[in-house]
């Protein structure tokens, strides 16, 4: 599971980056500081299956109930425009991002950065612009993949009988499209009433458009929303796509000031507690002050809400505990709940032994709800909190 963060340059992607994985990256106030890929573990939270059964269990991603799943995360350098014609390092960035099942857009919703990522007094730029340039920018990218293999499928098709979704599925397998999603599309914009030769410059930019928007989905994360003078923005931004207040540097405070044992947070909560016998000096009375100030004007940092609301609302993902000891909910050596799994919605009991091991899916007998404490065969549509163990003629490995 990849998570791509995406934005124009300066936005506080890095930040946010940093403050999702605990993992240490360039921040700057500059366009590019970040140009390699920063590739990082976040995790989303999810309700641990430990609550149904009542039990105290000893998992370091268990929290009082509250499993945390890692995810990978990936942070590219910012977007400028003309990027999909290789200005800034606009190729470079898309092509790093590509393989990410879902995208989170970090717009600075404080106006306070230009459109090439230059800092300006707060308010005078328009973060809609940001949205609209970033989104086209890729539609470009995409459509420029198409077009360069576009006459060569025509012919295919003419010559060898190919058939339309698949030669473009072919083109956008380095990008997970499958099939499927390329038929989808089509339909939708009632395309295959057309022969494809016959599709405008207008179709094939309105098909890239809709294929994106279903392979690639997108929400907002709208940061530094503490320094914002407005937030009316962010209605207008709701309206269009999924938007989440953010502040990623309030975040990564919290994050440091946990680390150094000064507070007790749980990411994505709403307050913090400074911990029992703990003299703050100055310096760090201010900056939690501060932390109180925006955490009540805008309700939580943001950053947990949208790497949760990007799986759990844009990918409708679910979790599930495969477990090897139905009796003990256990693993062969004993740990409780060991694992937990984000699955597509609608995947089967068969798509979850894939996805632990090959032997597993290929000597599949049946599986065992443990909730309910059935038997259930491999096309058993599973649901999110499903513990599951997975019977089968090989062992994985």
């Amino acid at each position: 599971m990849q998570i791509g963060l995406l934005g124009k340059t300066n936005v506080g992607k890095s930040t946010f980056f940093s403050a999702a994985t605990e993992t240490t990256a360039q921040i700057g106030n500059y366009p590019f500081t970040t140009i390699e890929p920063n590739v990082g573990i976040a995790h989303v939270k999810a309700e641990c299956a430990c609550k149904h059964f009542g039990i105290d269990h000893k998992h370091p991603l268990c929290f009082n109930g509250t499993r945390l799943i890692p995810v990978k995360l990936i942070d590219v350098a910012g977007l400028v425009p003309g990027a999909h014609e290789g200005k800034g390092l606009g190729n470079k960035f898309l092509d790093d991002a590509r393989q990410s099942e879902v995208l989170i857009h970090v717009v600075d919703v404080s106006g306070s950065t230009d459109i090439q990522g230059h800092p300006v007094p707060i308010g005078t730029h328009d973060p809609i612009e940001d949205v609209k340039f970033v989104e086209e920018e890729f539609d470009q990218w995409m459509k420029q993949i198409l077009q360069r293999e576009w006459q060569k499928l025509l012919r295919e098709m003419e010559s060898k009988g190919a058939k339309i979704v698949q030669g473009i599925a072919q083109r956008f397998s380095g990008l997970g499209i499958k099939e499927y999603d390329v038929e989808i599309v089509i339909q939708h914009l009632n395309l295959q009433t057309k022969k494809p030769k016959e599709w405008s410059d207008s179709d094939l930019s309105t098909f890239i458009k809709e294929l994106r928007k279903k392979t690639k989905p997108l929400i907002i994360a709208a940061n530094k929303a503490d320094i914002c003078h407005d937030l009316s923005i962010v209605d207008k931004l709701k309206k269009e796509r999924a938007t989440i207040l953010c502040s990623a540097e309030t975040e990564l405070l919290l994050k440091k000031a946990t680390k150094s044992g000064l507070i007790d947070y749980f990411p994505g909560e709403k307050n913090f507690k400074i911990k029992e016998g703990i003299n703050l000096n100055p310096q760090q009375q201010k900056a939690l002050d501060l932390v109180k100030s925006v955490l009540s004007k805008i309700g939580t940092t943001g950053v947990q809400h949208a790497l949760d609301s990007a799986c759990f609302e844009l990918l409708k993902l679910i979790v599930v505990y495969p477990v090897e000891d139905e009796t003990k909910l256990s693993n062969k050596d004993g740990q409780v709940l060991p694992d937990a799994r984000l699955l597509p919605a609608n995947s089967t009991a068969k798509d979850l032994a894939i996805t632990i091991h090959a032997d597993l899916a290929k000597g599949f007998l049946h599986a065992i709800d443990v909730k309910t404490k059935q038997r259930i065969g491999a096309q058993h549509q599973l649901k999110s909190g499903d513990v599951i163990k997975i019977v089968s003629t090989l062992s994985r490995g």
